[in-house]
């Protein structure tokens, strides 16, 4: 396989940075009532949301091998980066433990708790 390059590092670097839930524990939570009832639904059927499906694709690049990352991988990991970057630059005041903004966080692999 051929070596990651510098932009393939700096994306694997942030994405560390930006999920900071362990695959199990982001695994867990999607499985949760919380996790399912936040989120724009990828279709109009009420499907599954935009940030659990993401949710899914977080857990599986975790468990990834580097080197077997694709370029999806990269573009999904940019995706995530950017989305937890502005949803924590619209922390809502007080206490956000049980609030629809945290659980949406959670679902991109971020707990702000």
């Amino acid at each position: 396989m051929a070596a990651k390059t510098d932009d393939e590092q700096d994306t694997w670097r942030e994405f560390k940075d930006a999920v900071n839930m362990a695959p199990a524990r982001l695994e867990k939570w999607l499985e949760s009532d919380e996790s399912k009832s936040v989120g724009a639904s990828k279709g109009t059927s009420g499907g599954e949301s935009v940030g659990h499906d993401s949710g899914r694709k977080i857990v599986s690049i975790l468990r990834a091998k580097k080197a077997d990352l694709t370029e999806a991988d990269y573009a999904h990991m940019r995706k995530v980066v950017g989305y937890v970057h502005r949803h924590l630059a619209q922390r809502p005041s007080g206490d956000v433990r049980e609030t629809p903004w945290r659980y949406s966080l959670m679902n991109w692999g971020h707990d702000p708790a």
